[in-house]
């Protein structure tokens, strides 16, 4: 069984639609090799996908990849991938199967508290970071992947990113509010998060204000150079 580190945490028909959709992603992943799998949802929202046949070996190394990995016990010094859950102004509240804090000062991202971070980086919550584990002697940090990708978005043409719904979904959104050449694609984050990216001439806080009424969704602006 492999423990995705993206998270289903809605509910009714948009979770049942979450759910279709992740069957319909794990089968572009692992569809073509010789395995079974069976999609669960764990009590703490995190999804499981257990996998069997031929090709397990295989199919679970290409989820890992696609989706990082939950696993039950951190090492030093690894890198993993977790939820961001938390925020205060002293730093970061991840949740990769256990609480893992990541100080301000460990983040990587340039001045000011976590919530200011938070906000220039447009993180929206339960979005998947990776970090680097510390351990019981040294703090967790930012893995420098994630921190020069957070740096790359602030040097592209804006975004908007989304929480609480499906890249498919927002999609649609954009089409609905008459935005659709205004962007170059919905980037997919995590099952329920998004990252829409804009062109140059579109204004990430106008697109924000467009379409905020059609999304139940936290959406945070990411401003371009």
């Amino acid at each position: 069984m492999v423990v995705l580190a993206t998270k289903c945490y809605i509910d009714g028909d948009a979770r049942e639609r979450a759910l279709d959709s992740l069957t319909s992603l794990v089968a572009n992943d692992i569809g073509d090799l010789d395995v079974e799998y069976d999609i669960g949802v764990r009590d703490d929202d995190f999804i499981s996908v257990t996998v069997s046949g031929d090709d397990e070996t295989v199919a679970r190394n290409v989820l890992r990849e696609e989706w990082g990995e939950v696993t039950p016990h951190l090492s030093a010094g690894e890198t993993y991938v977790g939820t961001l859950e938390h925020w205060d102004d002293d730093g970061f509240v991840l949740d990769a199967g256990i609480e893992v804090r990541i100080p301000t000062e460990e983040l990587g991202l340039g001045r000011g508290s976590a919530t200011q971070i938070r906000d220039r980086f447009g993180l929206v919550q339960h979005m998947p970071l990776t970090f680097v584990y510390g351990g019981e002697d040294e703090p967790s940090r930012l893995a420098d992947e994630q921190i020069d990708r957070l740096y790359d978005w602030t040097r592209g043409s804006g975004r908007v990113n989304v929480n609480s719904a499906t890249r498919g979904e927002v999609r649609a959104t954009v089409n609905r509010a008459g935005h659709a050449k205004d962007i170059v694609t919905v980037e997919r984050l995590g099952l329920l998060e998004q990252s829409i990216v804009c062109r140059d001439e579109t204004d990430p806080p106008g697109l924000l204000a467009s379409i905020g009424s059609y999304l139940p969704a936290e959406l945070k602006c990411v401003i371009g150079q």
